[in-house]
C-alpha cells in the first residue's frame, strides 16, 4: 500500500497540483507570521504555543524542494510526514484553544471572548490538501472535487471567524456584516457544486461569488489597517499586535484562489 501510495505521489505532476503546491507551501509559511503575531498578545504565555510557529516555519521550507525540483522518495516522506503532522496540530491547537476558557464554562461570552478556536484548523486544512494531492491524480474528477469540498470547509470555518471577531465589538460598524453575508454565500454555492451536478452557467455563478469575496478581503485589510493605525493610547506595534486581526480578511481571497483551482479543474477532469 505504501508503495503504491509513493507511485502515485512521484507521478502526480500535473500543473493544477504544482499550483496546489504552491498554495499549500505559502499558506504555511504564512501561517508561521499569523501565530506570531496572535500568540504575541499573552506573549507565548505556554511553552506549546511555539510549536504551531516552528512546524509550520520548517514545513514550509522543507516542501520548497519538492515543487522546484520533482518528487524523490525521501522528499515524498515529507510530504507526508507534514501533512499528518499538520493534521495533528490543527486538531490539538483547536482543543488548546477550546480548553483556554469556554469548556470551563460553556457561554457563549466564552466562545466569543476566548481564543478563536477553529483559527487552528487552518493548519488541519493544509495537512488534508497536502496529502490528497500526493494520493490523487489532479486530472481526475475526484482531485477537483476534493479541493472544492476542502475549499467548503474552510469558508465554514472563515465565516464562524467573521461573526466571532465582529462580535466582540458588537458588530458596531453595520458594514462588518458584509464578510459574513459574502462569506455564506460562498458556503452554500460550493455546497450546491459539491452535491449536485454542476452547470457552466452555475460555475459562472460561483466564480461571481468568489470574485466578490475576494474584494471583500482585501477591503477589510484596508479597513483592519486603518482601525489598527488610528487606534488610540498604544504604540504603533501594540495597535497591531492587540488591534483587529490585520491579515484576517486575506482568508477571503486566500480560500477564493483555493476554490477557484477546483472549479477550474472541473469542467476538464475525468
Amino acid at each position: 500500500m505504501l508503495k503504491n501510495l509513493e507511485k502515485r505521489i512521484q507521478e502526480n505532476n500535473g500543473f493544477a497540483a504544482k499550483l496546489l503546491d504552491i498554495f499549500i507551501v505559502v499558506n504555511l509559511a504564512f501561517l508561521a507570521l499569523d501565530v506570531y503575531i496572535a500568540h504575541s498578545i499573552n506573549a507565548f504565555g505556554h511553552a506549546a504555543e511555539w510549536v504551531p510557529f516552528y512546524f509550520s516555519l520548517f514545513a514550509s521550507i522543507l516542501l520548497v524542494p519538492t515543487v522546484l525540483t520533482g518528487r524523490k522518495r525521501w522528499k515524498n516522506w515529507f510530504r507526508i510526514g507534514i501533512g499528518w503532522g499538520s493534521i495533528v496540530v490543527g486538531i490539538l491547537g483547536m482543543l488548546y484553544h477550546l480548553n483556554s476558557h469556554f469548556f470551563s464554562d460553556l457561554t457563549l461570552k466564552n466562545l466569543v471572548y476566548a481564543a478563536p478556536f477553529v483559527a487552528p484548523l487552518a493548519f488541519t486544512g493544509v495537512g488534508l490538501l497536502l496529502l490528497m494531492n500526493g494520493m490523487i491524480y489532479d486530472s481526475e474528477l475526484e482531485w477537483a472535487q476534493w479541493v472544492v469540498f476542502l475549499a467548503g470547509l474552510g469558508w465554514c470555518g472563515n465565516f464562524l471567524l467573521s461573526v466571532l471577531d465582529h462580535a466582540q465589538n458588537g458588530f458596531f460598524n453595520t458594514s462588518e456584516w458584509l464578510p459574513v453575508l459574502t462569506s455564506a454565500m460562498a458556503i452554500g454555492c460550493l455546497t450546491t457544486l459539491f452535491i449536485l451536478p454542476y452547470k457552466p452557467s452555475f460555475l459562472k455563478f460561483c466564480v461571481g461569488v468568489l470574485g466578490i469575496n475576494m474584494i471583500v478581503g482585501f477591503a477589510g485589510l484596508l479597513f483592519h489597517f486603518a482601525a489598527d493605525l488610528h487606534a488610540p493610547g498604544m504604540k504603533i506595534t501594540d495597535r497591531f499586535i492587540y488591534g483587529a486581526p490585520l491579515f484576517a480578511p486575506l482568508l477571503f481571497p486566500n480560500l477564493s484562489l483555493l476554490a477557484l483551482l477546483g472549479i477550474w479543474r472541473l469542467p476538464s477532469a475525468t
